[in-house]
């Protein structure tokens, strides 16, 4: 083995010990989640810590969903993540497209003009939008007001994702399926939409992920404890059986099953899409 070879094997080593570091504090506190939700009480508060139980107690669980009715709140959450991320996903797609490929009178100032609001807090327009939702239009204490923006992108940065890649797809392509008498919508949906898959998948996902995670939006707009999601009714939970940690591990490992279930399975394209690799004509 020659030296360069060495030095490359070197870094290499260093890279990947690194990443190793780095994916287990990531992982360690899903893991520590998991094993507390298997103990008992006194081991969960015993000092030191053991890092694996002594007792697998799986009734943990079972106990667990006698109180925390996890397939509501299971329902409850997809009923706004399914329609949020279809709405948010297609008007994603339409509007990168009218700012990729049309040419209409002030296209690059409304775009201008779009961009900058990813600089705007979400705080900002919170109490605005409430007021809106539920004196104006009366959708207090329903799932609307946290569907019905998604009609919009879900915010400009999925619209600015789906145009970026939309960008890189050579024209030719357009003009050469409008000479076979395809019309925008198809060319959209046959031929530049399976192009940027990878996009489509990234930004599914982050509005899976923004959805998931958006407890203050659901707190104001949800009152009902049957219309409660995970994100409520885990705070409650927690809240309410705080110092028996175990089952309260339990309700969080289940809560956060379903998100890491679906990133495994999109995870090859989430990562394709996020480092923006090459695209293929």
């Amino acid at each position: 083995m020659t030296a360069k070879e060495k030095r490359k094997l070197a870094n290499r080593s260093v890279v990947t010990l690194i990443a190793l570091f780095f994916a287990f504090l990531t992982l360690l506190p899903i893991w520590w989640i998991f094993r507390s939700s298997l103990m008992s009480v006194a081991q969960v508060n015993a000092y030191p810590p053991s890092f694996i139980p002594t007792e697998w107690l799986w009734s943990n669980y079972a106990k667990t969903l006698q109180t925390f009715e996890y397939w509501t709140y299971f329902k409850n959450t997809f009923s706004i993540i399914i329609p949020a991320v279809t709405f948010g996903v297609i008007t994603a797609i339409f509007c990168g497209y009218a700012f990729a490929r049309l040419r209409f009178r002030g296209k690059n100032l409304i775009f201008k003009i779009c961009v900058s609001t990813i600089l705007l807090p979400g705080m900002v327009t919170l109490i605005p939008l409430y007021i809106v939702w539920t004196k104006f239009f009366g959708l207090g204490d329903t799932y609307w007001p946290l569907i019905l923006p998604f009609l919009t992108g879900g915010g400009f940065f999925n619209i600015f994702l789906i145009r970026q890649f939309l960008m890189t797809i050579p024209r030719d392509l357009d003009e050469a399926a409008s000479i076979d008498g395809a019309s925008r919508m198809r060319i959209l949906w046959t031929i530049l939409v399976p192009a940027i898959k990878p996009a489509v998948v990234v930004v599914g996902m982050m509005l899976f992920i923004q959805i998931w995670n958006d407890m203050l939006q659901q707190i104001i707009y949800i009152n009902s404890m049957s219309k409660f999601t995970f994100a409520i009714a885990l705070t409650n939970f927690t809240g309410s059986f705080g110092t028996n940690w175990p089952m309260a591990m339990a309700a969080t490992f289940m809560t956060i099953l379903p998100g890491i279930v679906i990133y495994i399975f999109g995870q090859k394209s989430f990562v394709e899409g996020i480092v923006l690799t090459g695209m293929k004509n």
